[in-house]
């Protein structure tokens, strides 16, 4: 006989414990807080509670456990923008001022973020001559050239983009798969490449390990089969490895590691790279 929660079976076997009510709440409280603080660390969504004074409030779980749940808040950030397309879609505007509206929801619901990241990163590595003076100004909070020239080469491509698919329901694939696919590639590269620092955000959160990284990757990749196709999913994540690859050799060749700034440029990257395979 077996008894309620661990014994042996007639062969004297020994019969697992029955996971309890209990553990699944456990476990579901702490995959809620995990994605609590991806999403309170990758966008402005008021979803968690603020913190007490002197606290943060992504320190509800360690950001390094939540990159899992990078993907989903890139599903959230995606339909935020398809929402106000499909709105100023649905009042007469053209495509291009329609997906403008819709790229602009995503930066509000961002608070730009990573294309704060684009451009710091644009600077130090057009600007510096050493991997210090390189740090240094990717550590600077006033923009260069560099920078704003990345911007707004990214705000365009992703903008003409999405002015270019057919219809609000092709607009609202692509950008839920971009955005989910571009911060699974972020879980990819903090998992792969070091730190380039011994602070700084990228140190603090830490290097995920490879459980959370994989969970990340499969949600990308579930959202880019979904949204965008069986084939243009496979060509999205060439496209997109091939992006990674390029971005991580060049960050380790240039300041030694990756930043927080260069997480950002990833996602700017493999959001752009997402929507030309759209449009494609």
């Amino acid at each position: 006989m077996i008894n309620c929660c661990i014994g042996e079976d007639e062969a004297g076997m020994t019969i697992p414990p029955i996971p309890q009510r209990e553990d699944w709440r456990l476990w579901l409280g702490e995959r809620a807080r995990e994605l609590g603080a991806g999403t309170a660390f990758l966008t402005r969504i008021p979803l968690v509670r603020a913190a007490p004074a002197g606290g943060s409030a992504v320190a509800t779980a360690p950001l390094a456990q939540a990159v899992w749940a990078f993907p989903l808040v890139g599903v959230i950030v995606g339909v935020i923008g398809a929402v106000l397309y499909a709105l100023a879609h649905r009042i007469g505007l053209p495509a291009w001022p329609a997906a403008t509206l819709a790229v602009a929801a995503t930066l509000a619901a961002t608070g730009a973020l990573h294309e704060d990241g684009l451009a710091d990163t644009a600077d130090g590595f057009g600007g510096g001559q050493t991997r210090e003076q390189k740090l240094d100004i990717m550590r600077d909070a006033r923009i260069g050239s560099y920078g704003v020239c990345a911007l707004i080469l990214s705000i365009l491509l992703r903008v003409s983009a999405v002015a270019g698919l057919a219809d609000a329901g092709a607009v609202a694939g692509a950008l839920i798969a971009a955005h989910a696919a571009a911060r699974a590639m972020v879980a990819a590269v903090m998992f792969f490449v070091p730190p380039a620092r011994r602070d700084g955000l990228s140190f603090a959160a830490g290097r995920p390990a490879a459980a959370p990284t994989a969970a990340a990757a499969i949600l990308g990749v579930l959202a880019l089969i979904i949204c965008l196709g069986f084939g243009r999913a496979i060509v999205a994540l060439i496209a997109l490895a091939v992006a990674a690859v390029l971005m991580a050799q060049a960050s380790e060749r240039q300041i030694g590691g990756q930043t927080g700034d260069v997480l950002g440029a990833v996602e700017q990257l493999s959001e752009i790279v997402v929507l030309l395979v759209a449009l494609g």
